[in-house]
């Protein structure tokens, strides 16, 4: 299988995985603050990514190397969960997937800014018309109405995510895909334990089942596993052309706020679904 191909399935495999992230996060703030959320699902994410890089004898990364998993730390580990879990104590999940739809159009911008990657002009066409067909669909379904604080909030989340991610790309093609979101989570660890700890729960009797559940997810899955596929992703099949894989994230994840929070899945969903499938499969042509 050609490079690019594996960076497409890659890609795709960390997206689906992605997808539940919404869904989850907001079910877990349900019994967790944002705070915790973050902190804990990082400290959960890091303890295993440390063990993992001791038994496998991963090497230090170098200062370079570090300074860049700082950048990484910053927007995926640190920014993108906290502005998400912030937003989602107020917005639905489907209302947030809006802005997911966005996570494309930032990860190339900032593809071309770190990565110094450049696609061409019908590139950014189809990727900019994959982005506003999904946008206009979620502020079809959610009747979205003025600018509320958890839009900000999650405008930030994805700027911050779209740095963390092109960063990271860029890092993977030398250090690796799955140890530099370790060795980001591990970074982040110092900062993750004391957020942790001062927002700690002051009693997990009233805690709901599913708020561990929802925890779980975020951290085994979003924050730990998905990233060995997507960075590898990123680094095999290009960062700007690989990111456009995301544009179907959202209509992953409104399928299992279908399934976990009894939201409704209209025919218009599956007409935007195969369009934006065409604009991923043209920018993908063309960057």
């Amino acid at each position: 299988m050609k490079e690019v191909h594996q960076g497409w399935l890659n890609g795709f495999i960390g997206v689906v995985i992605f997808a539940g992230s919404m869904p989850a996060t907001r079910i877990a703030v349900q019994g967790f603050s944002p705070e915790f959320l973050t902190g804990a699902r990082a400290c959960i994410a890091a303890i295993l990514a440390l063990i993992l890089l001791l038994v496998l004898k991963q090497p230090w990364p170098s200062k370079q190397q570090i300074k860049s998993l700082c950048i990484t730390s910053a927007g995926v580990v640190m920014g993108f969960p906290l502005f998400t879990a912030l937003a989602l104590q107020t917005e639905t999940a489907a209302h947030s997937l809006i802005f997911v739809a966005l996570l494309p159009l930032a990860t190339a911008f900032f593809a071309v800014l770190r990565a110094k990657e450049m696609p061409k002009n019908a590139f950014w066409l189809f990727a900019g018309a994959g982005s506003a067909l999904v946008i206009f669909f979620m502020m079809h379904q959610s009747g979205v109405k003025g600018v509320s604080l958890g839009d900000i909030y999650m405008i930030i989340a994805v700027l911050l995510c779209g740095l963390g991610y092109a960063e990271g790309g860029v890092l993977s093609r030398t250090l690796g895909g799955w140890q530099v979101i370790c060795w980001a989570l591990v970074i982040a660890l110092p900062l993750m334990l004391p957020l942790s700890w001062y927002y700690f729960p002051n009693s997990f009797q009233y805690i709901p089942a599913s708020a561990y559940i929802g925890l779980a997810y975020v951290s085994l899955f979003s924050m730990l596993i998905g990233f060995f596929f997507w960075y590898k992703g990123l680094a095999l099949g290009g960062i700007a052309k690989v990111g456009q894989i995301q544009l179907v994230q959202p209509f992953i994840g409104l399928m299992l706020c279908a399934v976990l929070l009894n939201e409704h899945i209209s025919l218009l969903m599956i007409a935007v679904s195969l369009a934006v499938v065409c604009c991923v499969v043209l920018a993908k042509k063309y960057a």
